[in-house]
């Protein structure tokens, strides 16, 4: 018990120290320690490098930011924690980690909400986007940017998902999104909340049935050395968001701020491009490795989630999904 209070007591004064002393450096030169979970051969951590090296460019390398890959600081809910109490400056997250932080994020998570990529950006680079971004700041999260994430369908060990009742049954792993846990129900899975870094073993000892994500995720974290089934619904077109911590951010100097906005911004469609071109080189090899992609008929899916729909019907969630699907 003494070691435990002592270890969160040192936990706590580093919190504080972080809080107190700001994240500058000597020489004026700002240190912005950012963690994420995925590997860094992935487009979206390559996308992160960008703008690092964007703003130590801009900045004449006064603002250095300290990128740690792969779950070194924590999964996505532990980083958005510590984002809050200062303890680590910037993170990436999927919008759907956020839920339980911004409740309006859940409206990222409906399936079927967007018609294709070309609507998504637009509503991400739209006012609605924008008024998304900025409601973490009262949470102590400030969000910078959105950063694609392409769209998420079902992989799974032993048989393809071809229409909803083949998820009967099936322990279907799930992000720790309440949004997500319930279309894995409303299409008749048995949703699995399981952190991204204990997927592969979990996949491997049948603790779940198979999961959910895009080709690149599901390339880099090798799950399709497990799972032999991939089954394109694209049920969900989940954003990920870059978030600096709101005491990270007030502690930087207005041009600073606007040079790590920039550099952001900037990253956005670099970090797309990387990820149209992973997506078909990571299509092509997973195929190669013996990996069989299906295309099911979406109507079935999208008729098994009209109930979810509808449960949002005059909540806030449900207006702000309406006001998405008629950005032309």
């Amino acid at each position: 018990m003494k070691s435990k209070l002592a270890m969160r007591g040192i936990l706590l004064f580093a919190s504080v120290a972080f809080i107190l002393t700001g994240c500058g450096g000597g020489d004026g030169v700002v240190n912005l320690k950012m963690g994420h979970g995925l590997d860094t051969t992935h487009p979206v951590h390559k996308g992160m490098v960008y703008m690092a090296e964007k703003a130590a460019e801009k900045s004449a390398g006064k603002i250095k930011i300290d990128i740690y890959p792969s779950e070194q600081l924590g999964n996505e809910r532990e980083l958005i924690e510590q984002l809050q109490i200062g303890s680590v400056a910037m993170t990436k997250v999927s919008s759907s980690a956020l839920e339980t932080f911004v409740p309006s994020m859940q409206v990222f998570a409906l399936p079927y909400l967007f018609r294709d990529a070309d609507h998504k950006w637009k509503v991400l680079n739209g006012s609605i986007g924008q008024q998304l971004l900025d409601e973490g700041a009262q949470k102590g999260l400030k969000g910078l940017v959105y950063y694609d994430a392409g769209a998420r369908s079902f992989y799974t060990v032993d048989k393809p998902i071809l229409e909803p009742a083949d998820l009967e049954g099936l322990k279907i792993r799930t992000q720790q999104s309440p949004m997500a846990i319930r279309m894995i129900k409303a299409m008749g899975g048995s949703p699995t909340p399981i952190s991204w870094g204990e997927l592969y073993t979990s996949l491997q000892q049948g603790v779940v049935d198979g999961a959910e994500n895009n080709p690149p995720s599901l390339y880099t974290a090798r799950h399709y050395e497990v799972c032999k089934h991939y089954s394109l619904d694209e049920h969900t077109m989940v954003p990920d968001i870059v978030l600096i911590s709101t005491i990270a951010w007030n502690k930087l100097s207005p041009e600073h701020q606007q040079i790590l906005m920039e550099s952001a911004k900037e990253s956005v469609p670099y970090q797309i491009q990387l990820w149209e071109e992973f997506v078909a080189q990571s299509m092509e090899e997973m195929k190669a490795a013996g990996l069989t992609v299906y295309t099911p008929d979406k109507a079935p899916f999208q008729a098994q989630v009209q109930e979810l729909w509808q449960e949002y019907d005059g909540t806030e969630i449900g207006e702000l999904a309406k006001k998405i699907q008629e950005v032309e």
